[in-house]
């Protein structure tokens, strides 16, 4: 049983030390990075999954912060970011 709750505690853990890494979503450009570069991505007709699908290649691309500019289609979704380090 104590085991388990160290497997649980460490799995908590290392995503919450994933997350911190991982790009953030931003609604206009961020005042201390630069805009390196643009990503594109297509997915299904959820946008849950286009985002997803971004936020992945942005992290990727090692970027800090991403921003969608663009989201179209009417049964599979393409978007595309720009990115900023």
């Amino acid at each position: 049983m104590k085991s388990i709750k160290t497997l649980i505690a460490a799995a908590v853990l290392s995503s919450l030390s994933f997350a911190s890494v991982a790009a953030v979503e931003v609604q206009s450009t961020p005042a201390n990075q630069h805009k390196v570069g643009t990503i594109s991505a297509t997915a299904g007709t959820n946008l849950g999954s286009l985002e997803d699908e971004l936020a992945q290649k942005a992290d990727a691309m090692g970027a800090k912060s991403y921003r969608i500019t663009s989201v179209t289609g009417p049964n599979t979704l393409h978007g595309t970011a720009v990115i900023y380090k």
